[in-house]
């Protein structure tokens, strides 16, 4: 029987080489990405059996690259490998098909673990929020700077491009939908949100962790 066969993504070169040295022996690494589009394609393209990702990544973060893949193919396995130390960011990440979701200040072995776990067919939350994320699953209630359901994945999509510092034909290109088309989606992103300006855009992505600082 070989080894897993798993993609990472981390938009930090040396965080990629560091996960590549750490895994190599257990796995098979079969390729290494630094967003979250091109890990999206790359998942599609190779067939991972298992994906590592970061959840703060350019052009696609890591949370809706999950949903995406999942819907490409829901046997994929996801573990989170993250700085996010908060439990919005994981109930979020379980809400989009993880499987794990792993601290990057965690010892390696914590992250193997992880991994074994979700070709086990099981779940692994890092023990330093797993009694806060079980209280939030049981209390229903919503988290401080939970992120926001409410908009499309179309929407979520062009809120991190426009919010990235992306132009409306950047935007368009990269999305290969029609300037016109960017321009409503951000107008309606505005009035769903009450959002006056572009600054106030970009505030509400960083909160909600659609981008980071």
């Amino acid at each position: 029987m070989g080894k897993p066969r798993v993609l990472i993504a981390d938009d930090h070169k040396i965080v990629l080489e560091g996960l590549r040295s750490l895994l190599q022996s257990e796995f098979e690494i079969v390729g290494k990405v630094e967003d979250g589009r091109t890990l999206v394609s790359e998942a599609e393209r190779l067939r991972p059996e298992l994906v590592v990702a970061d959840i703060s990544m350019p052009n696609l973060n890591g949370i809706d690259a999950a949903r995406q893949i999942k819907k490409i193919n829901e046997r994929i396995r996801i573990v989170f490998l993250t700085m996010h130390a908060d439990v919005a960011y994981a109930t979020s990440a379980f809400e989009a098909g993880a499987s794990g979701f792993v601290l990057k200040h965690s010892a390696p072995q914590e992250l193997i673990l992880a991994m074994h776990d979700a070709m086990q067919g099981k779940t692994y939350v890092t023990p330093i929020i797993a009694g806060d994320l079980i209280n939030s699953f049981q209390g229903g209630t919503p988290l401080k700077g939970e992120l926001k359901a409410d908009l499309s994945p179309r929407q979520r999509e062009v809120l991190q491009l426009i919010a990235e510092g992306k132009s409306i034909k950047e935007v368009a290109a990269t999305l290969r939908i029609s300037s016109r088309t960017v321009e409503f989606h951000k107008y309606r992103i505005m009035e769903q949100l009450n959002i006056k300006t572009s600054a106030e855009l970009v505030q509400y992505a960083v909160k909600h962790g659609i981008i980071s600082v």
